[in-house]
């Protein structure tokens, strides 16, 4: 398929929150039984909870961080924080059974707390990743939002770590600054308000 009609392209996320890369491992997000796929819609209540992530690849060694930004906030008109960082989560292990579909910040403040090399310890942080930044729900206000899931190969355990504030965010930037490289996959919906219907992005 042409680079230009990518769906990823087709919705701007290309050029507004990423440059071009190559997919090298398959990513599937799931609000309950809605899967993610690119340029889908979703409302608010759909995307309350945070989703169940599944994560291609086989090998252990391997982690990942998955990031998820709102290029459009706090309107597609005038994006002035843009990015806005909804979820932030690292080491996660390559294995098509990663999720976080029970896995909070309160839980992970928790196992960060918990005994230095503890085996059990150890066991849940390896299972699910770190939550490092809490999921915070879409909740547009106005015009068509974009939501991004972006996935990165990270050099190794505990290498990357949350910034300090969600607004204005940049997925490039992080990228750079902790080593991450081109993301491996990435994938986006639309949401607007409850009641919103139609419409179209300026």
């Amino acid at each position: 398929m042409p680079r230009d009609r990518e769906p990823l392209s087709v919705g701007r996320v290309i050029g507004d929150v990423l440059d071009p890369f190559t997919r090298s491992i398959s990513l599937r997000v799931n609000y309950n039984s809605r899967e993610v796929n690119n340029g889908c819609e979703l409302k608010p209540s759909h995307v309350v909870n945070q989703p169940r992530v599944d994560i291609g690849g086989e090998d252990l060694r391997t982690f990942y961080t998955l990031v998820m930004v709102d290029p459009d906030a706090p309107s597609p008109s005038n994006p002035n924080l843009r990015e806005y960082l909804h979820w932030l989560v690292t080491d996660i292990p390559a294995t098509t059974g990663a999720n976080f579909e029970h896995f909070g910040c309160q839980d992970n403040i928790i196992l960060q707390n918990m005994i230095p090399n503890d085996p059990i310890s150890e066991n849940i942080l390896l299972a699910n990743g770190q939550e490092v930044v809490c999921y915070e729900s879409p909740r547009p206000t106005a015009g068509i939002h974009r939501f991004v899931f972006v996935l990165f190969r990270q050099l190794g355990r505990q290498t990357v770590y949350p910034p300090g504030w969600r607004q204005n965010f940049n997925t490039r930037d992080f990228a750079e600054l902790y080593n991450l490289g081109s993301p491996v996959a990435a994938v986006y919906f639309n949401c607007q308000r409850e009641s919103g219907s139609g419409g179209r992005r300026p």
